[in-house]
């Protein structure tokens, strides 16, 4: 059964399996969601059912098609991903000489678009020539995370689809079920935002992240010399700090809503205060040492 496999947005699911079953299907669609949250599962998932040679059940894993398409060689799929930071004008221009060429295998060819909020602008105005009049066998699918970086030309021209985050419950026994994280509590829950992708960076950052929730849950607990050496572990991620802060504050507001201590709400401001002074690069390690210091203070005064 086609997005099986697949967990939440069942209304994007149905939208999806429709237009395959009513044969309409668009030239173009513009995946819109947060980074992780599946829109290029689901992107996949689509183009394996419009490639499909089966009439009646698509996927039906069995033809040519699909058999190709499940080992990644499949003649009339391919996707388009940044080069670097950004998808330059060069990739679109070998993109719509290719897409001139008519499909090998069936009636359709499909390109998706990977962080398509990474064309330059002057790779979207050249998409646009495509888009304005694509052949009648090509389906482009560009998954956008920032829709504010897409120019309102090429937005106008695509069918808009917004993925919604998954729900807390289905997020959880997904991450159970898949033997993601052994165990999975509140702080580190709020943390993925309804992504699997940020569940599975979690992962890789397990240590790192309940570290953090000892060294905040403890604050009010442990004396500052215990404190600093526990957050001895934060001064090595100078490159994802933002990112670890934005899980302090997290961390913090959960704190608060347990204890209901105001001292927390202004953690939560220092935390604001030292991401500022980061993006204006202050010395990273007196920034991190005075945050600590000042949020210890705060709540053991």
């Amino acid at each position: 059964m086609a997005f099986n496999n697949l967990i939440g947005n069942d209304k994007i699911k149905s939208l999806l399996q429709k237009a395959i079953e009513n044969n309409n299907i668009l030239h173009t669609y513009m995946f819109l969601g947060i980074d992780g949250i599946g829109k290029f599962l689901f992107a996949k998932e689509f183009a394996k059912m419009i490639l499909c040679s089966d009439a009646n059940n698509k996927p039906c894993n069995k033809c040519v098609s699909c058999i190709q398409f499940d080992s990644n060689n499949n003649p009339d799929f391919t996707i388009i991903e940044p080069d670097g930071k950004v998808i330059k004008i060069e990739q679109i221009r070998l993109m719509q000489e290719k897409i001139l060429e008519k499909p090998i295998g069936g009636s359709k060819k499909i390109y998706i678009i990977r962080d398509a909020d990474k064309m330059t602008k002057e790779s979207q105005n050249c998409l646009l020539k495509t888009l304005e009049e694509p052949p009648e066998y090509v389906v482009m699918i560009l998954l956008v995370q920032n829709e504010g970086q897409i120019l309102n030309t090429v937005k106008s021209r695509c069918l808009r689809i917004s993925f919604e985050k998954i729900s807390d419950i289905e997020l959880k026994d997904y991450i159970l079920k898949n033997n993601i994280l052994d165990n999975i509590d509140e702080n580190m829950l709020k943390l993925c935002e309804g992504s699997i992708g940020k569940a599975i960076k979690l992962k890789e950052n397990e240590i790192l992240y309940r570290s953090l929730i000892d060294i905040l849950e403890n604050l009010d607990k442990l004396d500052l010399v215990e404190i600093l050496k526990k957050a001895e572990i934060i001064y090595k991620e100078k490159e994802n700090i933002l990112e670890l802060l934005d899980y302090f504050n997290v961390i913090i507001y959960n704190i608060y809503t347990k204890r209901l201590n105001d001292k927390y709400l202004n953690c939560i401001l220092l935390v604001e205060e030292a991401k500022k002074r980061i993006r204006f690069n202050t010395n990273f390690d007196m920034t991190l040492d005075n945050l600590l210091i000042t949020m210890w203070e705060e709540l053991n005064n």
